[in-house]
């Protein structure tokens, strides 16, 4: 199983928190497995190229020209190194030892998954519920304009997106799983193509998850757990803002507009 299970890590940094670096790292190579880590760095200097270089087992790819963004960058390490399997993690994440080896396990006796995640929690230890179905128009308006005390008038049809109808206590199929740790069976992302580069950032992971759905499955499987910090940039910056309403349109075009 050890030599089988042989997988490559790509995880793309800007301008990160060094410490919660270092705990993904850390996470990632407590692993039982051969691992190859590539990093692309897409802040505008190489400071944080400390924290990788000379590492190893792990490739370092600065890029100095311009910031590549998320699904691009992450297509640059995916090139860099073939293995079995390939997990996109976020830059914010944490978790045991056991966490890779569980769902790797699932998907060897699973061949007709292509995409898998585990639960996501905050570090203080509450769920993230990001399972998601199809979105719409008025479900991410909702999500990120309206104020959450009005939220409530629209609970039911919230929920129903992240979910939460069916529960997270179960190994469920997600037309729409979360970026921050997406583990894929290699030779099925090769098949339905990787992140689209036309997104800079925001909803590459829902158009990545749709895509592979309407070959192979794409599941959440809860009987593992990661930590995630999530920043949630775009509620705080317009510029993100506005990057995740031009990723929106994007993908709407591309897959399909729902108003509701």
């Amino acid at each position: 199983m050890e030599d089988k299970a042989i997988l490559s890590v790509s995880l793309v940094v800007y301008k990160n928190n060094p410490e919660l670096l270092r705990k993904v790292i850390s996470s990632i190579f407590e692993t039982p497995f051969k691992i190859h880590m590539t990093v692309v760095d897409n802040s505008p200097t190489s400071q944080l190229s400390t924290l990788f270089s000379g590492v190893k087992n792990i490739d370092y790819l600065y890029n100095d020209s311009n910031n590549y963004g998320f699904g691009k960058a992450h297509n640059i390490a995916i090139n860099h190194f073939n293995a079995r399997y390939h997990l996109v993690v976020n830059p914010d994440v944490y978790f045991n030892a056991n966490v890779i080896p569980e769902l790797i396990k699932y998907l060897e006796s699973n061949q007709d998954i292509g995409l898998i995640s585990p639960i996501i929690y905050y570090p203080n230890g509450e769920i993230q519920y990001l399972c998601k179905r199809y979105p719409s128009i008025f479900l991410l308006f909702a999500r990120r304009f309206i104020p959450k005390k009005l939220q409530i008038l629209f609970q039911k049809h919230l929920d129903w997106y992240e979910m939460r109808d069916i529960g997270y206590g179960n190994v469920m199929d997600v037309p729409y799983l979360s970026g921050c740790f997406m583990l894929f069976r290699r030779k099925y992302l090769d098949e339905i193509g990787y992140f689209d580069e036309n997104i800079f950032m925001y909803l590459e992971d829902a158009d990545i998850t749709l895509r592979m759905s309407r070959k192979y499955r794409t599941v959440f499987y809860p009987h593992v757990h990661i930590f995630h910090h999530w920043g949630k940039g775009s509620y705080k910056s317009f510029k993100l803002m506005m990057i995740n309403i031009q990723s929106a349109i994007y993908f709407f075009n591309k897959h399909g507009w729902f108003l509701f």
